[in-house]
C-alpha cells in the first residue's frame, strides 16, 4: 500500500470505527487457522473451556479468553502453527431447565406431555439457535480462534468419543452400576456428583429424642438435625469405647412413632462428643449411615422419595407430606408422646444444588459409577514427573490432595438432554454394554434375549467435557489433528473448576492416550467488582464485558483484564479500570498521529545504525530492546500482568512522555543537518512499529489500525515476527544520562508548580556530576535539557556554586536550581526538617560503626571505605538541605 492510499488516523479515537472491520478481515483471510503458518511450523494448541450454550459471555469468560488470545497471537507472531479451538457445551441440566421453563411459560405443558423425542427436538432447536450467539460474543472480544474447527459437546464426533470412553471403562471393569447413596435434587429430579453440591453453613436445631428400651426400664437419647428421617431408622449406634453405654450393645429400643424395634450397635464412626454420643442409623438417608448399614447388615427403609415427599414406608400419618412439613409433624407428635428431650441451636453444612439451590436429599439410587482411582494414580504420577505443570505451583498441592481422596464418580443423570448411556437391559435384568467401536447390541450378551431396553439416563455433562482435548482433536479416531496438535500446550482456567474439569481431563488423557492433555495449566483468579466483592445480580454489581466493549472498545477491556490478571488472585474489575485502559489506547493513538505527522509522506525511513545515533535515540532503542525482552520473559512465565505493565510503562512514560517530547525539536528544526533528522525519523518509526507489534497480542485492533496508517502493513501485523531483544541495542551510559536528564526536567517543573510559578519562567540550574562519561554525555545534551526544562543557563560540573540555589539529588547527580527567593512556608520547613532529621539518624549510625574498633579490625577494607563514603555523601546532602532551610527558599 502506498502512503497516499493509507488510512488517516482521525483526531478523535473511536475504536468502534475499526475493531470489527479488522477482526472480519483477519478471520476471513484464514489467519486464525494453523495452516497459515506453513507445514513445517511447530504447533501451539489451546482449547477453550467451552461456555454453556445457555449463557452469555460474562467477565470470567472474558478474562480467560483474553489471556488465551494473548498467548495465541504472541505464539503466532513467533512463527508457531497456532490452533485455538473454540466450542460450546451442551450444558445438560442447565439447558433442560431453561427449555422446560420456557415450554411451561409458553404452553403450560411439561416435557412429559411432549414425550422424549419431541422434547429433545425442542432442546436441539433452542441450543442451535444460541450456539453461534455465544461464539459471536467470543469474536467481539477479538479472539483469534479457528472457527472452522468449532466443536459442540453434543455433536456426532463428541458423542462417538463419549461412547468409546464409557464402553472401554466398562469392559476394563471400571464403569459399573450399583445402588449407592447419592446426592439427589428433588427439583431437578436428578442425581448430582459431589462436585455439583454447594455446602452452605446453615443455622438450625439439634433435637434430642428418647428411644425407650424394648423391655422398659430406661431409654437412649439420640441427637438429630433431621427428625423426619428417624422414621427410616434401622438401628442406633454408640462408640465401642464409650463407657457410658457399656453393656447396651445388642439390646433393642423402640423406634418412636412406629411399631418397630431396632438394635443398638457399636460403631467407631460415632463421635462421642456429638450430642449424647448416641446416633440414629438411617441407611437410606445418610451416606455415613449407608456405610454403617452395610457393615452391620441392617435393612434400608426409604421414607423420603425422589420427589422430596414422605413415602408409604414413613407410615400413614406422614406419607405424602413434604419432607420439611413432615419434620414439623414428627416433632409435634414426639412432644405429645413425651419423647422430646430438648433442643439447641446448631450450625451445620447443608448440601444444596449448585444449579437451583434446592436442599439436596441423600438417597439410595441405582446409578452408573466410574472407579477413577486407577486413573487418578496415573494422573498424579504424570504431574509428579513434571509432565504437566501448574502455575501458580501452589495449585499442584490442591490437585494432589483431591486426587488422593478421590471417590468413585457418579456419571449418570436422570435427564433427557445429554449423551445417552450406551447400556441395555433385558427382561431378566442382564446389562449389555457394547465393546468400543461396536454397534448397538441386537441381543442380550448374557442370555441372548432380543428384548432389550436402553438405559433412560444420560451422562453427567462433565463426562463429555473430561474427554477434551482428545475428543475435539478427533479421538478415538487416528485423526491428523490429533497426531499433530496433541498434547496441547496450555490450559487457561479459573481455580473453581480444577476438580470438575482440569483433574478429570488429565485422568482421561493419561488413561486413554498415555499422555497428559496439556503441558501447562495456568490458574487465574476470579473476577470481582472494584470493591473486591463477588459479582451478583442481587448486588447489582455485575459487569457485562460486551457492554464494556461497546462503550470503551475491546482493546481497552482486554488490556484492563491482562493488567489485573496476576497469578491466582481475585481481580477487582470495573469501569474505572477499563476507562484507564481506554485512556492508554488514546495515548497510543495520539502518539501515532504525531509520529505520522513527523514522518511525513516521503519514502520509508532508513535502517537504524545504532552506534551512530544520538544519545536520546540510543536510549529509546535500549529501552525498547529491554522491554521486548521483559515482555517475552513474562509471557513465557504466564505473567500477563507484568507483560502488560511493562508495555504500558514503556509506551506511556518512556516513548510518549519521554522520547516523543525530546525529539520534537530535532524533527521540527530544519536548520539541523538532514542526515541527523533522518536518523531520528528512522528511530521514531522503528520504535513505534515495534511497540505496536509488542502491543498487538493485547490490543489487536488499534495496533493494526495504526500500523496500516503508519506502514501499510496492518493486515500483516498478526503474522509478523514478534519483537525481541536486539543484540547491540544496549547502551547503559545513554540510559543513565537520559534518565538523569528526564529526572532533572521533572524536578524543575515540579519545583515551579510547588511554588506557583508558570512553567514559562526561565531559571538558572546546574547538575553536579563527577567528571567522566556521564558528565560528558550530559554536557553534550545541555541544549536539550535547557529546552525541556526552560532553563536560562545550565552548568554541569563536579561542583556548581549558585548563590541562594535549591539543592536536591537525582540519581547519581545533584540538582541545583535558582528560583526567585521567598519565605519558606511552614509545610516546606517541616518537610526539610524531617529530611535533615532522617539524615542525622543515618549519620549517627554510620559514625557509631566507624567508631567501633571491632568493626574497623574485622570488616574488609572495601566495606570500611564504602561506609566512609556513605557518611561523606550524607554530610554533603545535609549541607545542601540546610542551605535550603536557611530562612528563604526559591519562590
Amino acid at each position: 500500500m502506498t502512503t497516499s492510499s493509507r488510512p488517516v488516523l482521525e483526531k478523535t479515537f473511536d475504536p468502534q470505527a475499526f475493531e470489527m472491520r479488522w477482526y472480519r478481515l483477519q478471520e476471513e483471510s484464514g489467519l486464525f487457522r494453523p495452516e497459515s503458518a506453513g507445514a513445517g511450523a511447530a504447533p501451539f494448541t489451546i482449547v477453550i473451556p467451552p461456555p454453556n450454550v445457555t449463557g452469555r459471555l460474562h467477565v470470567g469468560h472474558a478474562l480467560g479468553r483474553t489471556l488465551e488470545d494473548v498467548l495465541a497471537r504472541w505464539r503466532r507472531m513467533q512463527g508457531r502453527a497456532v490452533l485455538w479451538l473454540p466450542g460450546v457445551d451442551h450444558a445438560g441440566i442447565a439447558t433442560q431447565m431453561v427449555v422446560e421453563r420456557d415450554l411451561a411459560d409458553r404452553t403450560g405443558r411439561t416435557r412429559h406431555h411432549l414425550g422424549r423425542e419431541a422434547f429433545l427436538a425442542l432442546c436441539h432447536e433452542w441450543a442451535n439457535a444460541r450456539r453461534h450467539d455465544i461464539l459471536d460474543q467470543v469474536r467481539r472480544l477479538g479472539c483469534s480462534c479457528d472457527f472452522s474447527r468449532e466443536y459442540y459437546t453434543l455433536d456426532e464426533p463428541r458423542s462417538r468419543a463419549v461412547r468409546h470412553a464409557f464402553c472401554a471403562l466398562y469392559h476394563q471393569g471400571l464403569a459399573y452400576r450399583d445402588s449407592r447413596m447419592v446426592n439427589w435434587c428433588p427439583r431437578c429430579a436428578t442425581v448430582l456428583s459431589d462436585l455439583e453440591v454447594n455446602h452452605v453453613e446453615s443455622s438450625g436445631k439439634l433435637w434430642s429424642v428418647a428411644y425407650p428400651f424394648e423391655e422398659g426400664g430406661g431409654e437412649l437419647v439420640v441427637a438429630t438435625t433431621r427428625p423426619e428421617t428417624m422414621l427410616g431408622d434401622t438401628a442406633v449406634a454408640v462408640h465401642p469405647d464409650d463407657e457410658r453405654y457399656a453393656g447396651l450393645v445388642g439390646r433393642r429400643v423402640r423406634l418412636p412413632l412406629t411399631e418397630r424395634l431396632i438394635p443398638v450397635v457399636a460403631d467407631a464412626m460415632v463421635d462421642r462428643a456429638f450430642g449424647t454420643g448416641v446416633v440414629k442409623i438411617t441407611p437410606a438417608h445418610d451416606p455415613n449411615d449407608f456405610e454403617a448399614g452395610r457393615r452391620h447388615a441392617l435393612p434400608s427403609v426409604s421414607v423420603i422419595g425422589f420427589d422430596g415427599k414422605m413415602t408409604e414406608a414413613a407410615g400413614p400419618d406422614y406419607a405424602g407430606l413434604d419432607r420439611f412439613e413432615a419434620r414439623k409433624r414428627v416433632l409435634a407428635d414426639l412432644a405429645v408422646l413425651g419423647l422430646r428431650r430438648g433442643e439447641k441451636d446448631h450450625v451445620s453444612a447443608v448440601g444444596r444444588c449448585q444449579r437451583c439451590d434446592t436442599v439436596l436429599e441423600p438417597l439410595v439410587s441405582l446409578q452408573w459409577f466410574v472407579d477413577v482411582k486407577p486413573l487418578a494414580a496415573k494422573a498424579m504420577a504424570a504431574a509428579d514427573a513434571g509432565e504437566v505443570r501448574f502455575t501458580p505451583e501452589s495449585w499442584k498441592k490442591t490437585y494432589d490432595e483431591w486426587m488422593r481422596n478421590i471417590r468413585d464418580w457418579c456419571v449418570s443423570r436422570q435427564l433427557w438432554w445429554g449423551h445417552e448411556i450406551p447400556a441395555w437391559t433385558c427382561p431378566d435384568g442382564h446389562v449389555t454394554v457394547p465393546k468400543p467401536g461396536e454397534d448397538d447390541p441386537a441381543a442380550c450378551a448374557t442370555c441372548g434375549s432380543p428384548k432389550l431396553e436402553r438405559d433412560p439416563d444420560v451422562f453427567d455433562t462433565w463426562f463429555s467435557s473430561w474427554l477434551m482435548p482428545l475428543s475435539v482433536l478427533g479421538w478415538p479416531r487416528d485423526a491428523a489433528d490429533l497426531r499433530r496438535f496433541y498434547p496441547t500446550d496450555v490450559l487457561v482456567t479459573a481455580f473453581d473448576i480444577i476438580f470438575f474439569w482440569v483433574a478429570r481431563m488429565i485422568m482421561a488423557g493419561v488413561w486413554f492416550d498415555g499422555r497428559v492433555p496439556f503441558r501447562d495449566v495456568f490458574i487465574h483468579g476470579l473476577v470481582r467488582d472494584e470493591k473486591g466483592q463477588k459479582m451478583s445480580k442481587t448486588r447489582g454489581n455485575v459487569v457485562d464485558p460486551l457492554e464494556m466493549c461497546d462503550q470503551y472498545g475491546a482493546d481497552a477491556v482486554r488490556f484492563a483484564l491482562a493488567v489485573l490478571s496476576g497469578t491466582g488472585r481475585d481481580l477487582p474489575f470495573g469501569t474505572t479500570r477499563v476507562a484507564g485502559s481506554r485512556a492508554f489506547a488514546t495515548k497510543v493513538w495520539n502518539a501515532a498521529r504525531f509520529a505520522i505527522g513527523m514522518l511525513g509522506e516521503g519514502p520509508a525511513a532508513s535502517a537504524v545504525d545504532f552506534p551512530t545515533l544520538s544519545t536520546v535515540d540510543r536510549w529509546i532503542l535500549s529501552r525498547l530492546s529491554a522491554t521486548a525482552a521483559a515482555v517475552n520473559a513474562s509471557l513465557e512465565a504466564f505473567r500477563f500482568d507484568e507483560a502488560a505493565n511493562a508495555l504500558y510503562a514503556f509506551f506511556w512514560s518512556e516513548f510518549c512522555d519521554g522520547y516523543v517530547e525530546m525529539v520534537k525539536q530535532v524533527l521540527r528544526d530544519e536548520s539541523l543537518p538532514a542526515a541527523e533528522r533522518a536518523k531520528t525519523r528512522a528511530v521514531l518509526q522503528r520504535v513505534l512499529l515495534d511497540s505496536l507489534a509488542l502491543l498487538h497480542p493485547f490490543m489487536p485492533f488499534v495496533s493494526c489500525e495504526i500500523r496500516e496508517a503508519l506502514n501499510g502493513d496492518g493486515a500483516d501485523l498478526p503474522r509478523l515476527p514478534y519483537p525481541k531483544a536486539v543484540d547491540g541495542w544496549d547502551d547503559p551510559g545513554a540510559v543513565e544520562a537520559v534518565e538523569v536528564l528526564r529526572a532533572a526536567v521533572t524536578r524543575v517543573r515540579n519545583l515551579r508548580a510547588e511554588r506557583g510559578l508558570a512553567q514559562t519562567v526561565a531559571v538558572e540550574a546546574g547538575l553536579e556530576v563527577a567528571d567522566g562519561p556521564l558528565a560528558d554525555t550530559l554536557r553534550a545534551s545541555a541544549g536539550l535539557l535547557s529546552h525541556l526544562a526552560r532553563l536560562s543557563s545550565v552548568t554541569i560540573a563536579p561542583k556548581v556554586d549558585l548563590p541562594g540555589a535549591f539543592h536536591d539529588a537525582i540519581g547519581h547527580a545533584g540538582l541545583v536550581v535558582v528560583l526567585p527567593a521567598r519565605p519558606l512556608t511552614a509545610e516546606e520547613s517541616a518537610r526539610l526538617g524531617r529530611e535533615i532529621a532522617s539524615i542525622d539518624k543515618e549519620r549517627e549510625a554510620l559514625e557509631r560503626k566507624l567508631a567501633d574498633e571491632s568493626f574497623l579490625a574485622k570488616a574488609p577494607p572495601a566495606v570500611v571505605e564504602k561506609t566512609r563514603r556513605q557518611l561523606a555523601e550524607l554530610a554533603a546532602r545535609r549541607a545542601k538541605l540546610s542551605g535550603n532551610l536557611a530562612g528563604v527558599a526559591p519562590a
